[in-house]
């Protein structure tokens, strides 16, 4: 969901939350909902009726696109979080660190 910048709001468990993801498996929730939690932000789920998954920050600060593209969010190894490791399309390290600036 990188290509939302406004970020979208709804209420999940009585609280307002910005979503990270919307309508993941179940797998993807999971990625995504550990490398948030492991960044500090509280996570919440909400599936839908053929099982796809919704993810919410409690902080309405986050913005998943601002956060990834600035570099914000840590990997599980310490690395810097880029689209491509977000978006689960590589994990190569060398890319995790590679700015556009160093091309």
């Amino acid at each position: 969901m990188l290509n939302k910048v406004t970020p979208v709001i709804i209420e999940m468990a009585g609280k307002m939350c910005v979503v990270a993801e919307s309508s993941v498996s179940s797998e993807r929730a999971d990625f995504i909902t550990k490398l948030l939690e492991l960044n500090n932000y509280e996570v919440l789920t909400l599936s839908d009726d053929s099982g796809l998954i919704t993810i919410g920050v409690t902080d309405l600060l986050f913005n998943p696109v601002l956060d990834v593209y600035k570099r914000r969010l840590k990997s599980f190894t310490g690395h810097k979080v880029t689209p491509a490791y977000w978006l689960q399309i590589s994990d190569n390290e060398s890319e995790k660190e590679m700015n556009y600036w160093n091309v």
